[in-house]
C-alpha cells in the first residue's frame, strides 16, 4: 500500500470515526454534523498539519550556535537526492527529532535543544538520516494527519460524553468515550512501526554507519527514561512522530507504544551492519 494511498485511506477511517461519534451523540442529525467537521479536519489536515504540529512545539529558527543541524541536513538531503528541508528547533532539553510536511517540498525537521547538546556530529547525521527517510518515503503526510486527526476525535469523544444526552444511552457514552480515542492510538500504533524499522535501515544505508544510529537511540532513550517530556510540553497523540517516543508509557498503555522497543531496533541495525560489512569484504 503506497504511503498517499494510506493517508487518505486513514482519512477516510478518522471520518467514519467522526461519524460514529456524532450519531451516538446526536443521531443522524449529529452524524450529518460530523461529517461536516470530518470534511473541514480532512482538509485542515491535509494542508496544515505540520503547522498545527510545529506550533504545538513552538518550534523556531535556529539561532547562531545551531545551525550544524542544517548543515548536517542540507548534505544528507544532496546524498538522498531529495529537496533539503528546513531545521526547526524546539526548545526542550529531553534529546528528539522529528519530521513533518505534506510532501519532501514541504518538508521540516524539528530538533530539540537537547538532542544538539546530547549528540555528536555522527550520531546527529545518524538521527537526521532517519528523518529524512521518513521525508523520502512520505511518512511525513501520514504521521501529522494521523495526529491531528486522532486528537480531533479524541477532543469531539470527551467533548461529546461530557455535554451530550447522556442520559439517552449511558452506555453508548461510555463506549464513545473510550473506544474512539482507543481507536484512533491503535490507527497511529499500526502505522509508525513498520515505518520506524524502515527509517531506520534507509538510514544506516544513507549514512553506511547503521551503528552510529544505534549509539544515538541508546543516548534518547536514555534520556528519556530519566527525564521524559512533560505533556504539557506537547502532546501523547505526537508520540510517534518522534524517533523515540519522549512521554512515558507505562502499564497497559505500554501496549500500545508507537514505537517497536529499542532492543529490536537495535539488533536489526546491527544485522545492517553486518550485511554492508559482507558487501564491501565481497567487492
Amino acid at each position: 500500500m503506497s504511503n498517499i494511498f494510506k493517508t487518505f485511506f486513514l482519512l477516510f477511517l478518522m471520518t467514519i470515526l467522526l461519524m460514529w461519534v456524532g450519531e451516538m451523540v446526536g443521531g443522524p442529525r449529529g452524524m450529518m454534523l460530523a461529517l461536516g467537521v470530518a470534511a473541514v479536519m480532512n482538509w485542515v489536515s491535509y494542508y496544515f498539519s505540520d503547522r498545527i504540529v510545529l506550533k504545538l512545539y513552538k518550534a523556531r529558527e535556529p539561532e547562531a550556535g545551531e545551525r550544524r543541524a542544517a548543515a548536517l541536513v542540507e548534505n544528507l538531503a544532496a546524498q538522498a537526492n531529495l529537496p533539503s528541508p528546513r531545521v526547526m528547533v524546539v526548545d526542550n532539553p529531553v534529546p528528539n527529532a522529528f519530521a513533518t510536511g505534506r510532501n519532501p517540498q514541504h518538508a521540516v525537521v524539528a530538533v530539540t535543544t537537547g538532542i544538539l547538546e546530547a549528540l555528536n556530529d555522527r550520531e546527529l547525521s545518524a538521527v537526521l538520516a532517519h528523518e529524512l527517510s521518513h521525508v523520502k518515503n512520505r511518512d511525513i503526510l501520514t504521521g501529522a494527519v494521523v495526529a491531528t486527526m486522532a486528537g480531533a476525535i479524541t477532543m469531539i469523544a470527551r467533548l461529546a460524553f461530557w455535554f451530550g444526552d447522556r442520559g439517552r444511552n449511558i452506555v453508548a457514552s461510555l463506549a464513545m468515550l473510550i473506544l474512539a480515542p482507543l481507536a484512533a492510538m491503535i490507527i497511529q500504533m499500526a502505522v509508525s512501526r513498520s515505518r520506524e524499522f524502515a527509517a531506520d535501515r534507509s538510514a544506516g544505508i544513507l549514512t553506511n554507519r547503521p551503528m552510529d544510529l544505534v549509539a544515538a537511540l541508546e543516548k534518547i532513550q536514555g534520556s528519556v527514561s530519566r527525564r521524559p517530556m512533560p505533556e504539557s510540553a506537547g502532546s501523547n497523540i505526537t508520540a510517534h512522530l518522534f524517533i523515540i517516543n519522549p512521554f512515558t508509557r507505562q502499564g497497559l498503555a505500554s501496549l500500545f507504544s508507537t514505537h517497536p522497543s529499542l532492543d529490536k531496533r537495535a539488533k536489526r541495525l546491527q544485522d545492517l551492519d553486518q550485511e554492508l560489512r559482507g558487501m564491501v569484504k565481497g567487492i
